[in-house]
C-alpha cells in the first residue's frame, strides 16, 4: 500500500515543507562552496546529446555488412542496390485501364451486394 494514502493532511504539510526546507539548504551549500546547484535526479538521468553519422560512414558499415553476409551465404555477390535497374512501369492504354475499372467495380457491387465490406 502508498504510504502517502496513510499520512494525514497535516503530516503531509510537514513533509512537504521539510522538502522545500532540504533544497533550499543543498541550494545554500552549493554556492558557499562555489559549486554549481545541484540538479534534480531525473535531469541528471537525462544523456548526453548523440553524435549524427554521416551518410558516408552508413555506406561503409552497411557495404561491410552485406560482404559478411556473403562471405556467410556463400557464393552470393553482395549487390549494390543503389546501381540497380529501376522496375518498368506497365504502360496501359486508356481502354484497357476502363475495361480494368469496370471489372473492379462489378466485383464490389457483388461484394456489397453480398453484405460483405471487404472482399
Amino acid at each position: 500500500m502508498n504510504i502517502l494514502l496513510s499520512l494525514t493532511s497535516a503530516q503531509l504539510k510537514r513533509a512537504a515543507d521539510l522538502k522545500d526546507k532540504i533544497a533550499e539548504l543543498k541550494k545554500d551549500l552549493s554556492a558557499i562552496l562555489g559549486a554549481a546547484p545541484a540538479q534534480d535526479s531525473q535531469a541528471a538521468a537525462v544523456p548526453a546529446k548523440r553524435s549524427k553519422m554521416s551518410a558516408a560512414a552508413r555506406a561503409k558499415i552497411a557495404a561491410a555488412q552485406r560482404a559478411r553476409w556473403a562471405k556467410v551465404k556463400g557464393a552470393r555477390v553482395a549487390v549494390n542496390h543503389a546501381t540497380k535497374a529501376p522496375v518498368k512501369k506497365i504502360k496501359r492504354s486508356a481502354a484497357v485501364k476502363a475495361k480494368l475499372s469496370a471489372l473492379a467495380k462489378a466485383r464490389w457491387a457483388r461484394v456489397k451486394a453480398a453484405g460483405k465490406k471487404a472482399l
